[in-house]
């Protein structure tokens, strides 16, 4: 189970760093669509469950790309949902 302690904008403004309370990963992964991250059991639900484009997945903090036209408001709960059941 882990938890979002904050998030932090980037340069883009269609990708966030959610920095977590624990660590989730023992090495960077990378991807770029759902085809990607079909088999990752953290990656998989979160292109199926949030408008995203990309997930990057690294130690104890997540990357996540936003479709343009999704907001912000929808997407935040869902990860935070997602990552307190799967990681």
């Amino acid at each position: 189970m882990a938890k979002i302690r904050r998030y932090e904008p980037t340069p883009n403004p269609d990708a966030l760093k959610c920095l977590l309370d624990t660590t989730i990963s023992d090495r960077p992964r990378s991807f770029i669509g759902a085809a990607q991250a079909e088999n990752d059991p953290i990656a998989g639900p979160l292109f199926a469950k949030a408008r995203l484009r990309a997930v990057l997945i690294n130690t104890d903090w997540i990357t996540i790309n936003k479709e343009p036209d999704a907001d912000w408001k929808e997407i935040k709960p869902i990860v935070e949902r997602l990552l307190a059941e799967l990681a």
